[in-house]
Order: structure tokens, then C-alpha cells, then sequence
């Protein structure tokens, strides 16, 4: 259960030294050039908690029907799924509210 035990990120999620050290001046020409990464990031996050999801109930199916699993593996995917799953939560609240904020700036 390989797929399991290894937590995937994105690609946009893992930064090249060259923007790290850049990070002013990629900030600027990246955000004109690349305009729909921060969506991609999105749709790429919520995939993988899907799919992180998905790993978790397979494990515990595996289990359940005496599959080749131990219950640690199973633990351990479910608590990554939960996990992933509270951290998605966080970032759309902090979407939510800064819509939020962004509807009362009064103009």
C-alpha cells in the first residue's frame, strides 16, 4: 500500500530555488504570466484530499474483508485523509472571510 504511505503535492506547491530566492520580482511577472495557477492549485488540492479520501476507504475495506493491510496502514491513511480533509476546510474559511471582507470595503 505504497499509494497510502507517500502524501502528494502538487506540482505548483513545491517551489524552484530560483522563485525562492526571487520571490519579489517571480511574485509580479509570474502573476501576469500564469494566471490561472492559484485555481490549478485549488482544483489540484481538492483532487488529492478526494483521492486521499478514496485511499482511506479502500484501506479500511481491505481490512474489513481481511485483505493484505495492517491496521496501522489503515490508521495511518485515515489520519492523512483527516487531516487533508481539516486543512481544506481552513483554507476555504479563510476564502470565505476574505470574500467576506471584500463585499464590505465600501466604494
Amino acid at each position: 500500500m505504497s499509494a497510502i504511505n507517500s502524501i502528494h503535492l502538487p506540482p505548483a506547491a513545491q517551489p524552484s530555488t530560483a522563485q525562492a530566492h526571487s520571490a519579489g520580482t517571480a511574485f509580479t511577472a509570474g502573476a501576469q504570466a500564469d494566471s490561472g495557477s492559484f485555481k490549478n492549485f485549488l482544483l489540484n488540492s481538492i483532487d488529492q484530499v478526494n483521492s486521499m479520501q478514496q485511499d482511506a476507504n479502500r484501506a479500511v475495506e481491505h481490512l474489513a474483508t481481511g485483505g493484505d493491510v495492517s491496521p496501522a496502514e489503515v490508521f495511518t491513511a485515515v489520519q492523512k485523509a483527516d487531516l487533508a480533509f481539516r486543512m481544506m476546510m481552513q483554507v476555504r474559511n479563510k476564502l470565505v472571510s476574505a470574500y467576506q471582507e471584500v463585499q464590505n470595503i465600501r466604494v
